[in-house]
């Protein structure tokens, strides 16, 4: 079996999440070199995958300005650094797995791509959606005409409040100019999944949608900057961070992303609560992406979708898919799957059998990392193709929609799609 050598430009959450997949198959990969700036996170990395100090690199740069020693690029850096290592990785002939977003922009998502095929190289962007057990099954259903011709879907995430807090007010991903739109940072997911579910194009799109709670007008009474300078609503905020990066020994999450720290003390946590955003009340960040909106679409032969996310619910994604043979109801928290067939009349449930990779977003996105990480070897080295994979070409023309719906969502317009790629495929 042959084994690819892999490096990790990015070695947070996501670099070290696929990486440490990576590292449960040592017969299909093998971690040989890290870039990340972070001392920490990078010499995890170096111990857990027993890589050489000379190939552990602080910048993105180092590691790419010496000669080529791995077949993989792991790019996980943030949103907006992806595009110059993905560029130059492949003209150095990585193939590359890039943390969605590809890119912040058309441009450089073109950019990429078009290195990728004047290298010769393959890249699967992280739509992991794809990937999990969950999502596949219900895939097969459609592809067997379980409702026959899809007339409309109405597909939901919610990204829950807490979840909404840590990482989109308080955290990297809250101010767009430094990291993307919340429908491109945290739905490209969902636009993706819903091409791929149908195997059909867009053609038309509209989006609504604004950050209406987590603002200064919002702010209790007497709210101070920092939850660590004594707030009166302590006791009752549901966003109070002592609770939930301090007092909550188990949130390793929250805790790890706060300090910057592989395995932080409680010294740690309350420090990065006295000093960073993560201890700030969210009513006084500088976040300014959307906490809601929703997304209309025209499909091919007229097929309508509706998409919304808001981080108010209970969190998870839900997804019913409406057509002349009936109706499944799918909802991803729950594993659910229930068809109603119109012959019939009557509801029944369906099993779709998901092995166990965790479910959170902490642990692998019900499976879909596990899953995106052995198609990508797959694919590498030729047992799979391209064509109902997250591959690149496919990626760009997905993330389009989410460019034209935030342009529809600014000018209070409807986007023709045709026309609104003219302007970026040459």
């Amino acid at each position: 079996m042959e084994k690819l050598k892999v490096i990790v430009i990015g070695a947070g959450m996501r670099g070290k999440g696929y990486s440490d997949i990576m590292a449960m198959y040592p017969d299909k990969f093998e971690v040989v070199g890290v870039a990340e700036p972070v001392e920490d996170k990078r010499e995890y990395m170096r111990t857990k995958h027993n890589i050489p100090a000379e190939n552990c690199f602080d910048t993105w740069e180092k590691i790419l300005d010496v000669p080529k020693f791995a077949d993989v690029a792991i790019i996980a850096t943030m949103d907006r650094m992806h595009t110059e290592p993905a560029i130059k990785a492949a003209n150095l002939k990585y193939h590359l797995l890039l943390e969605k977003p590809a890119a912040p922009t058309p441009e450089e998502c073109i950019a990429i791509k078009n290195a990728a095929d004047e290298n010769g190289v393959k890249v699967l962007v992280c739509h992991v959606l794809r990937y999990t057990p969950f999502y596949g099954g219900i895939k097969k259903l459609l592809d067997d005409g379980i409702v026959g011709e899809i007339i409309s879907i109405n597909h939901t995430e919610g990204v829950g409040n807490v979840h909404q807090s840590h990482s989109f007010v308080r955290g990297n991903w809250g101010n767009e100019a430094r990291s993307s739109s919340m429908l491109l940072q945290k739905s490209c997911h969902d636009l993706d999944l819903i091409q791929w579910l149908t195997d059909k194009q867009c053609t038309k799109i509209q989006s609504f949608g604004s950050l209406t709670h987590f603002t200064a007008d919002n702010a209790p009474e007497g709210a101070p900057e920092r939850c660590t300078d004594g707030c009166p609503h302590a006791e009752t905020c549901y966003y109070n961070s002592i609770k939930h990066y301090y007092d909550n020994k188990d949130n390793a999450w929250f805790r790890t992303v706060s300090t910057q720290m592989t395995n932080p003390t409680d010294e740690d946590v309350m420090e990065a609560l006295k000093t960073t955003q993560y201890g700030k009340c969210v009513y006084k960040c500088d976040n300014d992406v959307v906490d809601h909106q929703i997304v209309n679409m025209e499909f091919e032969d007229k097929m309508t979708v509706t998409f919304s996310m808001n981080a108010f619910d209970k969190g998870g994604r839900r997804t019913e898919i409406v057509g002349t043979k009936g109706a499944l109801y799918a909802s991803m928290e729950g594993e659910t799957v229930e068809f109603y067939s119109n012959a019939e009349r009557k509801s029944t449930s369906i099993d779709i059998t998901k092995e166990k990779h965790g479910e959170s977003i902490v642990y692998g996105h019900g499976g879909g990392d596990q899953g995106i990480v052995l198609d990508l070897y797959d694919y590498i080295t030729g047992a799979l193709d391209g064509s109902k994979l997250s591959e690149i070409g496919i990626s760009c023309k997905n993330h389009m929609l989410v460019f034209a719906a935030e342009e529809a969502r600014l000018n209070h317009s409807v986007v023709d799609i045709a026309e609104f790629n003219k302007k970026y495929y040459k």
